[in-house]
């Protein structure tokens, strides 16, 4: 038995203890211990699947010196290793590449950043193109706030992205967006250049951060609006400031202060848990570049080059033509690319 094996089997059988435990039943840490045992029984059943198919590669083996027996195992054997290989396969998959994350819905904050009107109109855009590849996979958007800008765009738009599996396939949409392009109002033809930052976040769940309500400053005010019967004349918008830590989440989209308090608290837990978690991994490896960067024009991840009908993932140096295509929410090859290159060097980082 390896090392990995001995130490995941026996923090299942802990928590497989612990949860037998009446005294944690009906509790928040019942519901952490459910979610990790859940997590760990698909390696479970890999060990297990392992160890038998090596019993039986091991007395194939010793049946090859039984000539009754010998032709027998010689029929098996190949069969046997090639199973071998396969479980040994997943398991390096399953442990390298799981992310406790990844099953969970994703908030998207999507910001312009340099570029002015441009940077607007491309955050439009993406939110739109998120929003085709979303409905292409039967996922659900909540829209949670959004701030228009002057010409049609947005200069903020937070969401959120309700659907198994949505964040182990966006979280690769992190990062400065840069667009090249001639905007329509550039009567001179000359091409300019735009960024936006894309963040995306797991969605926290009540269990998994802590928020100690003293620790938090809730302020209501009056929403705003384009005036006539939009304006909102009551006190619904919330805005939450988190004091530790200076986190600002401001929510006016719902008429109801209740229901824009929920919204807030919901972005803040989602943004504290990435801050916890980055923390996390400065902590146990070198310290890297947020997610977000500043969105100035060099700090990119991708390029959309629309003169040139070409999109450019910089992490893996792929490139796609047919850029209209992929503003459609044409996005799912590029990402399985991501995804690709993410395992390879979580196996490469592993030594497995």
């Amino acid at each position: 038995m390896d090392p990995t094996e001995d130490k995941t089997r026996a923090e299942y059988a802990l928590i497989t203890e612990q949860i037998n435990d009446s005294g944690v039943f009906g509790t928040p840490e019942m519901v952490k211990l459910a979610k990790r045992q859940a997590e760990l029984a698909p390696l479970i059943e890999l060990y297990d699947k392992r160890e038998r198919i090596n019993a039986d590669l091991a007395s194939s083996r010793d049946a090859l010196n039984d000539p009754e027996l010998a032709d027998l195992a010689r029929e098996e054997l190949p069969a046997l290793e090639r199973d071998l290989e396969t479980v040994t396969s997943e398991l390096r998959h399953a442990l390298v590449a799981k992310d406790p994350d990844d099953a969970k819905n994703a908030l998207i904050e999507i910001r312009a950043g340099a570029g002015g009107d441009e940077a607007s109109l491309f955050a439009g855009e993406l939110f739109r193109m998120y929003g085709r590849y979303i409905e292409t996979k039967g996922w659900k958007t909540e829209l949670l706030s959004e701030s228009p800008s002057d010409v049609g765009g947005f200069k903020e738009i937070i969401f959120e992205v309700n659907g198994d599996g949505a964040y182990g396939w966006l979280k690769y949409e992190s990062g400065v967006h840069r667009v090249q392009r001639i905007p329509a109002t550039e009567s001179g033809g000359r091409i300019h250049t735009s960024t936006v930052t894309v963040a995306v976040l797991p969605e926290a769940e009540e269990t998994d951060l802590e928020i100690n309500p003293n620790d938090l400053r809730i302020d209501v005010y009056r929403s705003g609006g384009n005036g006539g019967q939009s304006v909102n004349t009551t006190d619904s918008a919330v805005r939450i400031t988190h004091l530790p830590t200076g986190t600002v989440v401001a929510i006016q989209d719902e008429k109801s202060q209740l229901k824009n308090k929920l919204k807030a608290m919901s972005v803040l837990r989602s943004r504290l848990l990435a801050a916890k978690a980055e923390a996390e991994q400065q902590a146990n490896r070198e310290a890297r570049q947020s997610q977000i960067g500043t969105g100035d024009r060099s700090e990119k991840i991708r390029t959309y080059n629309f003169p040139q009908d070409r999109v450019t993932d910089h992490r893996i140096g792929v490139s796609k033509h047919n850029l209209p295509g992929f503003m459609t929410g044409q996005i799912d090859e590029m990402l399985e690319a991501l995804r690709a290159e993410d395992l390879r060097l979580k196996l490469e980082q592993a030594g497995v």
